[in-house]
C-alpha cells in the first residue's frame, strides 16, 4: 500500500527541507555551547590574581584609584562554519491521484440524495394538493354564487312574469269589457236605425244587417238573371268533355240602359276556345237586365263556366 494512501485523508502535507533544518540547527547549538564554554573559563582565570586591601589612618585622606588588571587578550574568533552545501534542486512530483471515494461514501451520499428528492417530491406533492384546493373551493365558492344569482333572477323573473300575467289578464278583462259594451252600443244603434229606417221605406230584406237605404252591390240573384240572358248565345258544344268546370270572368261595362257597350276578359279559364265562345255569347246578348230593385250598374264582373 502506497503512502498516500496510508496518510489520513485530512493531514497536512509533508514539509519539505526538513534534514538542511535540522542540520543547522545543530550547528547553532554546538557554536552556543562553545562560546559559552570559553566564557566561563576566561572569566575564572582573571580573578585569581587579583588582591584587596583596606587601609584605616586618623586621617581623612582621599584613596588613589586602584590599579586595573591588565587586560587579558582577546582570543581569536573562532572561525566561521562551514557553509551548508546548497540544497538540492525540488523534485517536481506528478499530482497524486485523487484517492477513490469509499463505498460507504457513495451509497450515504446516494441514500442522502434521495431522501432529498423525496422529500422534495412530498413537498412538490403537498404543494400541487393544496393548489388544487384552493381552485376547487373557488370554483365551488364560484358556482355556489352562480346558483345563488340564477335563483335570484329565476325568482325576480317569475314575479316579473306572474306581474306581466296579471296585468294581461286585467287588460284582456277590460277589453272584452269594451267590446262588450261596444257591441251592444252597435247593436243599439242598430235596433234603433233598423227602426228609424222601416219607418222611412228602407229596400233591404227582413234579415239584411246593413245600415244604408239599399245595398250597393248587385242582389244574391243577379248573377243567376244574367248568366241565364247570356247563355242562350253561347255556342260551345265540347262543354261535355271539358275536365272540371273552369270558369271565364269578363268585365262587362254598362250603358245606363243596360245595353253592353265593352267586353274584356280579365280571367282565363284555360281553355281559349271556351274564353272565345263566352266572349261572343256577351256580344250577342246586346243588353243585361235589370237588377231586382231596377238598377243598372255601370260595370260588372261576369263569370261564366261551360257547364251548367
Amino acid at each position: 500500500m502506497s503512502l498516500a494512501l496510508d496518510r489520513p485523508e485530512f493531514a497536512p502535507p509533508p514539509q519539505r527541507g526538513t534534514p538542511r533544518a535540522v542540520l543547522l540547527a545543530l550547528v547553532a547549538h554546538a557554536l552556543l555551547i562553545a562560546a559559552l564554554t570559553w566564557g566561563v573559563r576566561w572569566r575564572s582565570d582573571a580573578d585569581e590574581g587579583a588582591v584587596d586591601a583596606e587601609l584605616w589612618s586618623s586621617t581623612v585622606q582621599q584613596a588613589a584609584p586602584r590599579l586595573s588588571a591588565p587586560q587579558a587578550p582577546t582570543p581569536a574568533p573562532a572561525p566561521p562554519p562551514p557553509a551548508p552545501p546548497p540544497p538540492p534542486a525540488p523534485q517536481v512530483k506528478a499530482p497524486e491521484p485523487a484517492p477513490a471515494p469509499r463505498a460507504p461514501d457513495i451509497a450515504l451520499e446516494r441514500e442522502k440524495k434521495l431522501k432529498e428528492e423525496k422529500e422534495q417530491k412530498e413537498r412538490e406533492l403537498e404543494r400541487q394538493q393544496q393548489q388544487r384546493k384552493k381552485e376547487l373551493e373557488a370554483k365551488q365558492r364560484a358556482e355556489e354564487e352562480a346558483e345563488r344569482k340564477k335563483a335570484q333572477q329565476q325568482k325576480l323573473a317569475e314575479q316579473q312574469k306572474k306581474q306581466q300575467q296579471e296585468a294581461e289578464a286585467k287588460q284582456a278583462e277590460a277589453k272584452k269589457q269594451q267590446e262588450a259594451a261596444a257591441k251592444q252600443a252597435a247593436a243599439d244603434r242598430a235596433a234603433t236605425l233598423k227602426r228609424m229606417q222601416g219607418l222611412a221605406g228602407a229596400s233591404g230584406s227582413d234579415d239584411s244587417k246593413g245600415t244604408a237605404m239599399r245595398s250597393s252591390g248587385p242582389s244574391s240573384g243577379y248573377a243567376g238573371r244574367i248568366a241565364a240572358a247570356v247563355r242562350p248565345n253561347i255556342t260551345f258544344p265540347d262543354a261535355e268533355t271539358v275536365n272540371g268546370n273552369p270558369a271565364a270572368e269578363f268585365e262587362v261595362n254598362l250603358a245606363p240602359d243596360g245595353t253592353i257597350v265593352g267586353v274584356k276578359l280579365t280571367k282565363s279559364s284555360g281553355l281559349p276556345s271556351w274564353d272565345e265562345a263566352a266572349e261572343r255569347g256577351l256580344h250577342k246578348t246586346d243588353k243585361l237586365p235589370r237588377d231586382t230593385d231596377g238598377r243598372i250598374f255601370p260595370s260588372l264582373i261576369v263569370s261564366l263556366r261551360p257547364k251548367r
